[in-house]
Formats: structure tokens, C-alpha cells, sequence
């Protein structure tokens, strides 16, 4: 994707009834994004919702918690490498709705 929009990455990340990556994989593109800290007791952005919140996370909030990590990559100009690895991503790597 030469130029990517946040609104081309989004759509992206949702078709074929994508939740989120799967878990290793969404962790990789959190480790793309710049900035990240800890803040208080958490970070800033909010972690990718694996290891023990994956089973128990509904897949609404998977969803919101990656739109929040694009929007990140988007306002920290990272929006082209996450873009890049979100593209790279097999269908295996994504968990979908109803799985």
C-alpha cells in the first residue's frame, strides 16, 4: 500500500468477518507501534487483548481494542508499516466471527 488511509486499514481488518489477529501476531503489530508506555498499571495504547483476557474477551472489544492500535499506528505516523504488516497477514492469522 504506497499511500494507506486509516479508513483502508480498518476495512481491511474487518473483512471476511475479522475480529483481530491472532494472538502472536497481534502482538507483533503492537510492537510496531511507537511510543508505547506504561501508564499507572497499564499501557498506553491498552495491550492487545491476549494470554489470559483471549478467551474472555467478547469479539466487540477484540474488535475496538484494534481499532484503537490503528488509530495509534495513524496519529504516530506508523499507519504505513502496520499497514504493510496487516496486509502480509494469511486469513489463518485473523480470528473471525463465530470462531
Amino acid at each position: 500500500m504506497p499511500h494507506v488511509t486509516l479508513d483502508q486499514v480498518l476495512a481491511l481488518s474487518t473483512q471476511n468477518g475479522r475480529v483481530c489477529p491472532m494472538p502472536q501476531k497481534w502482538n507483533q503489530l503492537y510492537e510496531l507501534l511507537p511510543g508505547r508506555k506504561r501508564v499507572g498499571y497499564g499501557w498506553e495504547p491498552p495491550l492487545p487483548l491476549i494470554l489470559a483476557a483471549w478467551h474472555d474477551t467478547p469479539a466487540l472489544a477484540k474488535m475496538l481494542r484494534l481499532r484503537e492500535h490503528l488509530e495509534w499506528a495513524d496519529r504516530h505516523g506508523a499507519l504505513p508499516a502496520v499497514a504493510a504488516f496487516v496486509e502480509s497477514l494469511d486469513e489463518q492469522d485473523w480470528l473471525h466471527l463465530g470462531e
